[in-house]
């Protein structure tokens, strides 16, 4: 039912911003909304201090006359996902308060009650490390000092014996010889992750006058994810309400998933207030760095370059 309500909302939208002029002047201290030209220069921004991200122009027949043609939307790829939300939730079944007695009332293990499977703990005794502390240890160290003690060796001499390399020295390895397995990652206890990755677009919404952001997402075989597979990486307080899947604006008849912008210019209005009341003035250029910072609690496990420090 939620999918047929976005569905009917995505196209009453579309058509209002049809018929939605074009912001001219600056709103973005008073309301925290961006005109194309305030979009563009804080796009720039981003790929000059995040270069994994770039400018991309799309559809020519879906190009927006008040973008430049060359700078319709700003994209990111191949970004990694190691993990799904439901991995990273609070689960008060795996509390245990440790030490209630305690005149402070004890602590809480949050993860007390996590299966073994789940801990990858390491033992550090020095029972593990006597093989590299113990007494054979403590021989090659002194036999590396006995070495020491030897008469330094004729460079020019040594050069013209070879050098170090010996035709039949052991310890050359011939890797004409050696037998590559493509698939030996594969039986190694999973020490290679399956990772999914998705790319990222970021358009300005002409209706909201913000930025929105885009995934498409992919499993490790770079196959395309299924909307409810992609929606295993979203924040469950916003799938399907503040994550929907709707047309791209600039791509013909592709379908994605989108996280909708009807608040983007009330959290950017606080943030711009927060920072004006410390006595400091946020530059609308800043705007997309601080939008892919309040953007990552909807979809926590993306890892998307979002690096340059940003504070308030």
């Amino acid at each position: 039912m939620q999918t047929v309500i976005n569905t009917v909302k995505g196209t009453a939208l579309g058509i209002a911003e049809g018929l939605m002029p074009v912001l001219k002047e600056s709103k973005f201290q008073e309301t925290g909304v961006l005109t194309p030209e305030e979009f563009i220069a804080a796009g720039d921004h981003l790929v000059h201090h995040c270069p994994s991200w770039k400018w991309a122009a799309g559809d020519e027949s879906r190009a927006k006359s008040y973008l430049p043609k060359d700078k319709q939307f700003l994209i990111t790829k191949r970004v990694p996902c190691y993990k799904r939300c439901k991995q990273m939730e609070y689960d008060i079944e795996q509390e245990k308060v440790l030490e209630p007695d305690d005149e402070e009332g004890g602590w809480v293990d949050t993860h007390h009650f996590e299966s073994a499977a789940d801990q990858k703990v390491v033992d550090m005794s020095m029972d593990n490390i006597q093989g590299e502390s113990g007494p054979e240890a403590r021989t090659s160290a002194q036999e590396d000092d006995d070495d020491g003690e030897e008469e330094a060796v004729d460079m020019d001499e040594f050069e013209e014996r070879g050098g170090l390399l010996d035709e039949t020295d052991d310890a050359v390895v011939d890797i004409s010889k050696l037998k590559l397995d493509k698939d030996d990652g594969a039986d190694r206890g999973g020490e290679i992750v399956p990772t999914r990755t998705y790319d990222l677009h970021i358009t300005y919404d002409k209706y909201y006058q913000t930025p929105r952001l885009w995934l498409f997402g992919y499993d490790e075989n770079r196959k395309i994810l299924s909307v409810e597979q992609m929606y295993e990486d979203v924040s469950q307080d916003h799938a399907k309400k503040t994550v929907t899947v709707e047309n791209h604006p600039h791509l013909h008849g592709v379908l994605a998933a989108s996280v909708h912008p009807c608040r983007h210019a009330e959290v950017m209005k606080k943030i711009i207030q927060t920072v004006t009341d410390g006595g400091k003035e946020l530059g609308v250029f800043m705007y997309l760095i601080i939008f892919l910072k309040f953007v990552q609690a909807v979809i926590p496990t993306i890892e998307y370059d979002y690096t340059q420090n940003f504070a308030m």
